[in-house]
């Protein structure tokens, strides 16, 4: 595992932070797990359509 150097500080409602760690509870999963893995997919999607964007990288076939 990588170790986690970096932090990230947003503010939202407390009614949406509750919810969203109280499904996370309900999925036996760590609010923060969560947050990384929802991270991790996005950054990987957006950079792979910048690429194609910029002819870096082939679209794949369907």
């Amino acid at each position: 595992m990588n170790t986690k150097d970096a932090g990230m500080r947003i503010r939202i409602e407390r009614e949406l932070r509750d919810a969203f760690v109280q499904a996370c509870q309900s999925q036996g999963l760590a609010a923060s797990e969560v947050l990384r893995d929802f991270m991790r997919s996005f950054a990987a999607k957006h950079s792979a359509e910048q690429a194609q964007l910029f002819g870096q990288a082939k679209p794949t076939q369907p």
